[in-house]
């Protein structure tokens, strides 16, 4: 099985240990994001990672509580719609057909998604090792994530305090399930047509 502490905080990792100052990503890092939705708050956690050394930067966050699919597609196109996302395969607190209806939902609005892994103690243990290890920072902008950060915990039981944890499961998934598909930004010809980075511009592989 996967180890994990009893009682009390699940990442005991003083937040200054994993935080990094905000900087321009290159267009060559690769990009991926996890997406946990739900009415009350639907959350979306953004990484680059460096392709040199593997290390992960969370750069971007979406926290947004009671509003449309639609609108929240629009907040998580805002960092590049050419990005892809792994999201929750059952939708937050539903049965698994709605979560199959708002997967195709937000398909269909333009957000190109992918079902994630939602393994909760080898996903919690996974991250855990990330940051321990120095292969997951988090921009100091993201102060939202950190607020959850602080509380994310067990019970006296050893049961996760399912409250105020959206960011922390949208990570949880990208680490999971996002690393695979991250793509670095593509570079854009004169006739507007994509081709991804580091493919001829000519030729386009």
């Amino acid at each position: 099985g996967i180890p994990y502490l009893g009682a009390g905080v699940i990442y005991p990792i003083a937040p200054e240990e994993i935080t990094v100052s905000p900087f321009e990503i290159p267009n060559h890092y690769l990009r991926v994001y996890g997406l946990d939705v739900g009415w009350n708050r639907t959350a979306g956690a953004w990484i680059a990672i460096d392709p040199d050394t593997r290390i992960k930067y969370l750069y971007h966050t979406y926290y947004v509580g009671q509003r449309e699919p639609a609108s929240h597609a629009y907040g998580i196109k805002a960092p590049g719609d050419w990005i892809p996302g792994v999201i929750d395969p059952a939708a937050r607190g539903r049965g698994q057909a709605d979560g199959q209806q708002l997967f195709d939902m937000y398909y269909d609005l333009g957000l190109d998604l992918t079902k994630a892994d939602n393994s909760v103690e080898t996903g919690i243990y996974q991250v855990y090792q990330q940051l321990l290890s120095g292969q997951l920072k988090v921009f100091s902008t993201c102060e939202a994530f950190f607020r959850e950060f602080r509380l994310y915990r067990r019970d006296d039981k050893g049961n996760i305090i399912k409250k105020d944890d959206h960011l922390l499961d949208a990570l949880r998934y990208v680490i999971m399930s996002g690393i695979d598909i991250a793509m670095p930004k593509p570079v854009f010809t004169e006739s507007y047509e994509s081709i991804p980075q580091g493919k001829s511009e000519i030729t386009g592989y």
